[in-house]
């Protein structure tokens, strides 16, 4: 009989593919990163418990190109600075990708808020521009020029915050309580400039970082990088605490009691 293609793979086909990932070459990226000062109670209002504000009320957004051979990918996040257990870090709210393939993982491993949407990052001389677009709108833009080269950052370790969850199949909240997940990259870049710009913030109902002003901008970079990373749930959260803030994960919080009409399958 020909090979099922949908049926079990063996343990010897499982494990050369985790061999496989577990070998990956560095892949380099070439991204915009901005970061601003926005209203303490905006940015504190986004954290879902046990994550605390931090000092400063900073936001971050990210927008990367990836050379991936045959696989060109766009990837960015809006992210947040927060903390939790003496950890500092970023919580993303939005993380758009521009293949499924990165979508998918990211969300069912680590719990990362990924979307499909377009990233743009484009550069003519000194002129750069990037930007985070959904449903038709560049919701995230940064417009600039590069005003001159920065020195190299050691090789550094930044962690991001997730939450990890399924939603109930009842639609009552969750079929376990979520977990906590701290991801921690390891950050190696090879060339960085800096840009003389500003952040442009588009009024989107699917994406709302608007609702999180620029106040003052810190700091808009564009560099070459690579990054690996690995996830650890840190603790179980209560779910009644979370369950406000599960909106954020979706375009429309209706769709996570979404089905296939009756008789449709």
């Amino acid at each position: 009989m020909a090979r099922v293609r949908y049926g079990a793979r063996t343990e010897a086909e499982i494990a050369a593919a985790r061999t496989a990932s577990s070998k990956l070459p560095d892949i380099w990226s070439t991204g915009v990163v901005a970061v601003w000062e926005s209203d303490p109670d905006a940015v504190a209002a986004v954290l879902p418990p046990p994550l605390k504000p931090t000092a400063r009320p900073l936001v971050r957004a990210n927008i990367s190109k990836v050379d991936l051979p045959g696989y060109p990918l766009g990837a960015g996040s809006v992210a947040v600075a927060a903390e939790h257990g003496g950890v500092e870090g970023w919580y993303p709210l939005v993380m758009p990708m521009t293949h499924e393939r990165a979508l998918i993982g990211g969300r069912e491993v680590f719990g990362e808020p990924k979307k499909l949407g377009e990233v743009e990052v484009e550069r003519d001389g000194l002129v750069v521009r990037a930007a985070l677009a959904r449903h038709g709108i560049a919701f995230v833009e940064v417009r600039g020029a590069v005003s001159g080269p920065l020195p190299l950052p050691e090789p550094a370790q930044k962690t991001d915050f997730y939450f990890k969850f399924l939603p109930a199949v009842d639609g009552s909240g969750f079929d376990a309580d979520p977990v906590l997940v701290h991801c921690v990259r390891n950050e190696k870049v090879r060339k960085l400039e800096r840009i003389t710009g500003d952040v442009v913030l588009r009024e989107s109902m699917y994406d709302p970082i608007a609702d999180l002003p620029v106040r003052t901008v810190v700091e808009i970079t564009i560099g070459e990088k690579t990054t690996d990373q690995k996830g650890k749930v840190v603790e179980r959260v209560s779910a009644q605490a979370l369950l406000p803030y599960v909106h954020q994960r979706y375009d429309d919080p209706q769709q996570i009691l979404d089905g296939p009409p009756e008789g449709s399958v």
